[in-house]
């Protein structure tokens, strides 16, 4: 009765561990998509300097006014993340106070994530990594806002 007691316990024990884990893991990833959103949202350099590997790779889709579809934009690496952010701060163009600001935690790994974010400019799908101990955001693929 005892071994079966003890077996009960260490099972408890490894599942409570591991839920605490994934509770630390998903933390870890809705704090760097939220950097993200405040760091382009408040022009913030030092949270995207937190949050983005310097081997960025964002890419999106918006729509041409003139013509109605979606068009490709120019790529976005790290360094042009970093000026766009520090030209909201110069401009004081900050996001309004009710922008959204939603993150979507799709999948954790063991070194990797996925995740969904809406902001007001649209949708960004982000594929993080976990380095060290920090999660860091590799791939961006975003799209403008879809219409109502």
């Amino acid at each position: 009765m005892k071994s079966l007691l003890s077996i009960v316990l260490l099972c408890f024990a490894v599942n409570f561990s591991v839920a605490q884990s994934n509770i630390t893991e998903k933390k870890g990833v809705i704090k760097a998509c939220n950097n993200y959103i405040e760091g382009f949202y408040e022009g913030d350099t030092n949270k995207l300097k937190e949050s983005l590997q310097p081997t960025l790779n964002k890419f999106g889709f918006w729509k041409n006014k003139d013509t109605n579809v979606y068009e490709q934009l120019p790529h976005m690496s790290y360094e042009k993340a970093i000026a766009y952010a520090k030209r909201v701060f110069d401009s004081k163009n900050f996001a309004k106070e009710d922008a959204p600001k939603k993150v979507e935690v799709y999948d954790i790994g063991h070194s990797i994530a996925s995740a969904k974010i809406t902001a007001w400019w649209g949708i960004d799908y982000i594929l993080l990594s976990k380095r060290g101990d920090k999660w860091m955001i590799e791939q961006v693929i975003w799209e403008g806002p879809l219409e109502k």
